[in-house]
């Protein structure tokens, strides 16, 4: 796969800083996600279970296609509409289930162990965070980056991307205030409990913390922030007044622009573009 683009961004949104954007909205998924699918499926070359708000599901499904094999999916009862058909695009077997993502999880564990399928968990594969790891090498072969700003769902991009990442580039994850339970966790040092993840940016959703991801952010992670649900729908307006279609949880990395601190380049990571017509539409008149 080409490496996606690295650029400069618009005066609009830069707000006056060194502010880069690291596209991984453009590959045909919409999404960065095909970069730990991918090799997760590779490795285990066999039908599998997955959960997921949209994306991640997605992405299983496109690999699954490519290698011959068959993904089945489940996604929260409310999954956004432009994620349900990219899913049906990739012809996953996709079940409705639960309120939230880790709801579906749960019925998914339980469909693959019926199955004596591999559930693949998004966010405690290994393999993915390899893949994500390509995104921090892309960037630093083309830019010597003081922060690199990553959206924070279950963590693994943060922590693929830090491992790809060159010596003293900070790394600062965001995570939605309506859904804190990775940021809260990292700065506890352990998993934290927490019963909240009712946010639009449903790419970080996340109210159960992976125990692995948890560890590993501790070393990844050099600061981690948060952001409101109306600083999310800004900066979704803002991206778009420049021509950029972002999600909301993509849109999360310059909703924390203003409180990044560097004494050089920022990179944002545009994480997707799937964002429902109606919501974008909500953001735009906030």
């Amino acid at each position: 796969m080409e490496p996606t683009p690295l650029e400069r961004a618009p005066a609009a949104i830069s707000q006056a800083r060194d502010v880069w954007l690291k596209r991984e909205d453009v590959h045909e998924l919409g999404a960065f996600k095909w970069r730990g699918a991918l090799p997760t499926l590779e490795r285990w070359g066999t039908d599998v279970v997955t959960a997921s708000t949209g994306n991640h599901g997605a992405a299983t499904a496109w690999a699954a296609k490519r290698l011959g094999l068959r993904a089945t999916v489940f996604v929260p009862e409310q999954i956004s509409s432009t994620k349900l058909a990219l899913l049906e695009r990739w012809e996953a077997d996709v079940h409705r289930v639960g309120a939230d993502l880790d709801e579906a999880k749960e019925a998914a564990r339980a469909f693959a162990e019926q199955r004596d399928l591999p559930f693949f968990e998004d966010g405690a594969e290994p393999a993915q965070y390899g893949g994500y790891a390509a995104i921090g090498k892309e960037i630093c072969d083309v830019l010597d980056p003081a922060a690199v700003v990553v959206p924070v769902g279950n963590g693994a991009l943060l922590i693929g991307v830090a491992q790809g990442l060159g010596v003293g580039v900070r790394t600062i994850g965001v995570a939605a205030a309506a859904a804190p339970v990775m940021a809260e966790s990292w700065r506890a040092g352990r998993v934290v409990e927490s019963r909240s993840s009712d946010t639009i940016a449903d790419g970080l959703a996340v109210r159960v913390a992976i125990p692995r991801a948890v560890e590993e952010l501790q070393s990844a992670a050099d600061e981690m922030l948060l952001v409101t649900e109306h600083e999310l729908m800004r900066a979704v307006a803002a991206y778009d007044d420049a021509g950029i279609r972002a999600e909301a949880a993509a849109a999360a990395a310059l909703a924390a622009l203003p409180s990044v601190t560097a004494a050089g380049p920022i990179v944002l990571i545009v994480t997707g573009r799937n964002i429902d017509d109606d919501l974008l539409a909500r953001c735009r008149s906030a």
